[in-house]
């Protein structure tokens, strides 16, 4: 039996059995998915009830990331992310943009290894958002820095330097609540020199 994916069938989607299904057809049309309780397979899973129940959950994200040393980005948000116009967007209609708090705390980034002295400025951030549907960008200069010990060993690392935005999230491409670390790597170097 063939299950209805609500027009956004496709050549690879032919029938949507599961909410997911007909979360993922809409998500490839680039359609919104605004009303769950109005598609049977949602309903029958409970997907309104499941979101309900979730809104208050926030997550802890740890971890180690390489770069390039090229400009690029790395960003956090919620909902499954997909291309639409070839642009990068999150599905964020089952959340509503009326309930996304991006409140957020920094315990911990730097860009390479620490040694002793380095101020990493996020280092302990907390931002409370004042309203619903925040954005914050964090601006990041990377530089590369050589940490030279007494004993002669010689540790290359980065430092970094920090201009945080924020604005409310229009809900428009590209423009959605969740907060992203823009890094440039300038070329200029620095030289710390350990002190006995």
């Amino acid at each position: 039996m063939s299950v209805s994916c609500y027009g956004a069938e496709s050549e690879d989607i032919k029938c949507c059995n599961t909410c997911e299904d007909v979360r993922e057809a809409y998500r490839r049309r680039g359609w919104a998915f605004k009303n769950p309780d109005t598609i049977e397979q949602c309903r029958r899973e409970g997907f309104s009830q499941k979101m309900q129940e979730q809104k208050n959950e926030g997550c802890q994200v740890y971890g180690f990331l390489e770069v390039n040393k090229v400009a690029g980005n790395f960003h956090f948000a919620p909902g499954k992310s997909f291309q639409q116009s070839h642009v990068h967007v999150h599905d964020l209609q089952s959340f509503g943009l009326d309930n996304i708090n991006m409140t957020h705390y920094i315990q911990h980034l730097s860009f390479g290894e620490d040694y002793p002295g380095i101020v990493n400025p996020l280092d302990h951030t907390n931002v409370t958002a004042p309203q619903a549907s925040m954005m914050f960008q964090y601006f990041v200069k990377v530089v590369p820095t050589v940490y030279m010990k007494v004993d002669g060993e010689v540790l290359r690392t980065n430092q970094f330097s920090v201009t945080r935005h924020e604005k409310v999230a229009n809900g428009l491409l590209g423009d959605q609540g969740g907060w992203t670390h823009r890094f440039a790597h300038l070329s200029l170097g620095t030289s710390h020199p350990e002190e006995n």
